[in-house]
């Protein structure tokens, strides 16, 4: 058809663009990590995937059944292609629509006193494209790109919500974990409690104490079998918290893994913090928004404009169907239309307005993101360099209590101390070496916190359009 032959060039005419030029905001964070000695690029621990990074077995296993099961995730990835199909939904209104149309009307006239009314028929078959948009001013791209940029945010937010999962499950691994070593704590309490009655039952039998050294024996016994029933409550929640994550209960375990080990083992940076807006997921989901919002300011601004559509058709009709593809048969039309807004009660201009807003909020919203980046990270990094010395200083707070311990039940045996300093010291050290798994909990949580911090396992995104 003519007409349809015009279609190259006035797609050809959607050259302009009213969207305001993209200037990402300056980073509102220091230059560099409080108390980084390194002003290097360490990308070690940003670059080794979960596989690598995570050294127990048991724990990988876990990951890697959460992130087959796990229904968030699930949602995450559907959130990914809703997004996907609307970009391509936007995408496809850049181009012309054709359709295939065949359509038979068979009418009667009423009786106008002019003419006898009959009955009439009308037989059409055509190739229609119906009220396809010139883009002569942007709004159609700018709308494809906003849609693409959302697109491109839901990824980023599939891999924020991969990673959160990830250290998630890590998490909830190493709690499970640590809630067998804590009942494992109490039962060896309750056992040395149960021992230390039987001794107290002895020495009262004997003449050498009194009542009260028995009374506060069985005291300290059902105290210690109270701690018992708590440590498997705690146990059992997180072992519920851990097959929510999973989405399947983990297989037996006969040989439980050991948690005297960090569970990650890498090179940790301490180097820029613009490192992070390439390799954080939920930086990069915030970056695509804002530039979705600015491109949303775009169409605004072109809604002003006059807006040019065309409709045209080519085919054939004809009142008798055995004569409508013949060569007398052929129709065409062609129907270009121009709107230009006149009034509209101040709606184009809140329209504007409402996108402007939409983009200063995006943009506190990326800042914040770069600002809670840089936190954790800092946060991370400060407990690398304080754990460990805790850790070492609670070990000898341990190692005192034990000998303490030792000490006070030797003299106790002895009759040389009373049965108040011997509990006094066994629950000292019970307190330390619950105060030492709690440590090394926090510290282990620790080294999860911050590779999901530096966005590890994440790799760079790609930052074009």
């Amino acid at each position: 058809m003519r007409s349809l032959g015009l279609l190259p060039f006035v797609i050809a005419m959607s050259a302009c663009s009213l969207t305001p030029s993209m200037v990402m905001p300056p980073l509102p964070v220091p230059a560099a990590f409080p108390d980084a000695t390194d002003r290097g690029h360490s990308p070690a621990a940003a670059m080794l995937d979960w596989q690598t990074a995570f050294i127990d077995p048991r724990l990988r296993q876990a990951i890697g059944l959460a992130l087959s099961n796990n229904r968030d995730l699930r949602l995450a990835m559907l959130n990914v292609e809703i997004a996907r199909s609307q970009y391509g939904i936007a995408r496809a209104a850049k181009l012309p629509a054709i359709d295939a149309t065949v359509g038979s009307v068979r009418q009667r006239g009423g009786d106008t006193g002019m003419a006898t009314p009959g009955t009439t028929g009308q037989h059409t078959a055509n190739m229609a494209m119906q009220a396809f948009e010139i883009d002569l001013f942007g709004r159609v791209h700018a709308l494809s790109e906003a849609a693409f940029a959302r697109y491109l945010a839901t990824e980023a937010g599939f891999s924020a919500a991969r990673l959160a999962l990830i250290a998630a499950v890590a998490d909830a691994y190493l709690a499970d974990r640590f809630s067998d070593a804590q009942l494992a704590l109490a039962e060896r309490t309750l056992e040395d409690w149960r021992q230390s009655l039987s001794l107290a039952l002895s020495r009262h039998a004997a003449g050498q104490s009194g009542g009260l050294d028995v009374a506060q024996a069985q005291s300290q016994l059902a105290g210690a079998q109270a701690d018992v029933e708590a440590r498997q409550r705690e146990r059992a929640h997180a072992r519920h918290a851990l097959m929510l994550l999973v989405g399947a209960e983990l297989p037996p375990d006969a040989a439980r893994s050991q948690i005297d080990s960090d569970p990650l083992s890498m090179d940790w940076p301490t180097g820029l913090p613009a490192d992070l807006l390439a390799r954080r997921p939920d930086i990069v989901q915030a970056e695509r928004r804002l530039v979705a919002a600015n491109a949303d300011i775009g169409a605004a601004r072109a809604a002003f404009f006059p807006r040019l559509s065309l409709t045209a058709s080519h085919g054939y009709a004809s009142t008798a169907m055995e004569s409508l593809f013949k060569g007398g048969g052929r129709a065409w039309s062609f129907a270009p239309q121009a709107v230009l807004p006149i009034f509209h009660h101040g709606r184009l201009r809140a329209e504007l307005r409402v996108a402007e807003l939409r983009k200063s909020s995006e943009v506190a919203e990326y800042e914040k993101a770069i600002q809670t980046a840089f936190r954790e990270v800092a946060d991370g990094l400060a407990g690398r360099r304080t754990y460990q010395r805790q850790r070492a200083a609670q070990q000898a707070v341990v190692a005192s209590a034990e000998q303490r311990a030792a000490l006070s039940d030797m003299r106790y045996r002895a009759g040389v101390e009373g049965r108040l300093e011997l509990l006094d010291a066994q629950r000292q050290l019970y307190a330390a070496r619950q105060a030492m798994l709690e440590l090394r909990r926090a510290e282990y949580a620790n080294t999860i916190a911050l590779y999901k911090a530096i966005g590890g396992g994440m790799p760079a995104a790609d930052r074009g359009p």
